[in-house]
């Protein structure tokens, strides 16, 4: 709970909004704020209940529109905490295929812009990049929720992403 309140209450980064949702209600009104009145709400689904296992890309990936969405993750709490924050980032939609069959659309996100981040963040060691000079993007997991722009969603040639096995389930 203390990592919680610590991270509520950390400054912003050059760029970011950010805000503790403790009611859905507060987390919607954060989200067209910063988004306008217009938004949809994605998140991971998995189609079934399943253990841990490594997914693989499937064809059909779905940009959502703008460059911009407010993503809130959900912060381990005695009561419903989400830690929401409006970034440069684009928002995708994957379809994924687990090793046992099962599917799953995952949310993804690109930070388009690094620059403000900590030099010694995880994603620029793991990744070999320095910071501001690459979008940083990742996988979202099921009690995460990110809101964009409500607009149609465009779907991107499967050729032009990077293979990548993901770990998702309980």
């Amino acid at each position: 709970m203390k990592n919680t309140i610590d991270e509520c209450e950390q400054p912003e980064i050059q760029g970011e909004d950010r805000h503790c949702a403790t009611s859905l209600e507060s987390m919607i009104d954060f989200s067209t704020s910063k988004l306008g009145k217009n938004v949809n709400a994605i998140s991971t689904e998995v189609e079934n209940q399943t253990q841990k296992q490594e997914y693989t890309i499937e064809a059909g990936a779905k940009k959502m529109a703008g460059e911009k969405s407010v993503v809130c993750h959900k912060q381990n709490y005695a009561h419903a905490v989400f830690y929401c924050h409006e970034t440069k980032t684009r928002a995708y939609m994957v379809p994924l295929e687990g090793a046992d069959g099962t599917k799953a659309k995952a949310a993804a996100v690109c930070h388009t812009d690094t620059s403000a981040w900590n030099p010694k963040h995880a994603a620029f060691r793991v990744l070999r990049v320095k910071q501001g000079t690459f979008p940083i993007c990742h996988f979202l997991p099921q009690d995460h929720i990110v809101w964009v722009a409500k607009q149609k969603a465009s779907r991107i040639d499967p050729n032009r992403l990077i293979p990548y096995n993901y770990q998702i389930g309980m």
